[in-house]
C-alpha cells in the first residue's frame, strides 16, 4: 500500500507539471522580480506549503535544461549524426553537466548580492538568492540554448535567428538583474548595471570553462576518430 501511495503521488505530482510548467514559465517571462520576490517569502512558509501554485525554482530550472536539451536533439545540426548518438546515449550525464554550468548563473548573482550586503557566505544564506535566481534563469538558458541549436543548424539556416534570440535573452536577463539588484540593494542602475556586468561575466567564463572541461571528459570517454577523420 506504501509504493502504491507513492506511485499515486508520483504520477499526481508528474501530470500536475503539465499545468505549473507553463504557469510558471509564463509568470517568470513576465513578472521576473515578482516572481523572484515570491520565492523569498515562500522559503518562510512550511516546506510542505511551498511554492504550492507554482514549481520549485531549482525544479523549474532543471525542467527547463531537460527540455532545452530535447529540443536540441530534436533539430539539425552540422555537428556529425554519428556523434549526435553518442551524445544522446550519454543523456544524463549530459543532463548532470549542463545543470552545473547553467547553475553558474543564479550562483554568481546570489553570491555578488550577498557579497554587496556583506552577508556571510553559508548554505542558509545563499538559498532565498538563489531560489529566486533560478526563477529567471530558465528562461535565459532556454532562450541561450534555443539560439545555440540555432547557429549550429545546416547551411547556416538560422544564424540571423539564433544572434537575434542570444541578443534578446542577454538583454532581458541583463534588465531582470539590474532592476533586482536596485531593489534589493537600494543602489542605483549604473553601480546596478556594474555589479551584473561583473557577476555575468564572471559566471560566463566559469561555464565556458567548465562546458570545456566537459567537452574534453566527453571527447577522452566518446571520442573515437575514425581512421578517415582528422
Amino acid at each position: 500500500m506504501r509504493l502504491l501511495k507513492s506511485l499515486e503521488e508520483l504520477l499526481y505530482e508528474l501530470v500536475s507539471w503539465l499545468v505549473f510548467y507553463p504557469a510558471t514559465m509564463w509568470r517568470s517571462v513576465t513578472r521576473p522580480l515578482s516572481m523572484m520576490r515570491y520565492a523569498d517569502l515562500e522559503l518562510a512558509d512550511r516546506p510542505e506549503d511551498q511554492y504550492d501554485d507554482t514549481l520549485s525554482p531549482p525544479l523549474f530550472l532543471l525542467i527547463t535544461l531537460l527540455l532545452s536539451q530535447a529540443l536540441a536533439a530534436a533539430l539539425p545540426s552540422i555537428v556529425d549524426p554519428a556523434r549526435l548518438a553518442e551524445v544522446a546515449s550519454a543523456g544524463s550525464n549530459l543532463m548532470i553537466a549542463r545543470g552545473v554550468i547553467f547553475g553558474i548563473y543564479p550562483l554568481c548573482m546570489a553570491v555578488t548580492l550577498l557579497r554587496w550586503k556583506s552577508v556571510k557566505l553559508s548554505r542558509t544564506s545563499l538559498r532565498p538568492p538563489f531560489f529566486s535566481q533560478c526563477f529567471v534563469a530558465a528562461p535565459f538558458v532556454f532562450a541561450v540554448g534555443l539560439g545555440v541549436d540555432l547557429l549550429v543548424l545546416p547551411l547556416q539556416k538560422g544564424m540571423v535567428a539564433g544572434l537575434l534570440v542570444l541578443i534578446v535573452a542577454v538583454a532581458w536577463y541583463g534588465q531582470c538583474q539590474v532592476r533586482w539588484f536596485v531593489q534589493d540593494l537600494s543602489i542605483g542602475p549604473s553601480k546596478a548595471f556594474g555589479l551584473f556586468l561583473l557577476a555575468f561575466t564572471l559566471a560566463t567564463g566559469l561555464a565556458l570553462g567548465l562546458a570545456v572541461l566537459v567537452s574534453f571528459e566527453f571527447n577522452a570517454v566518446y571520442g573515437h576518430p575514425s581512421p578517415g577523420t582528422a
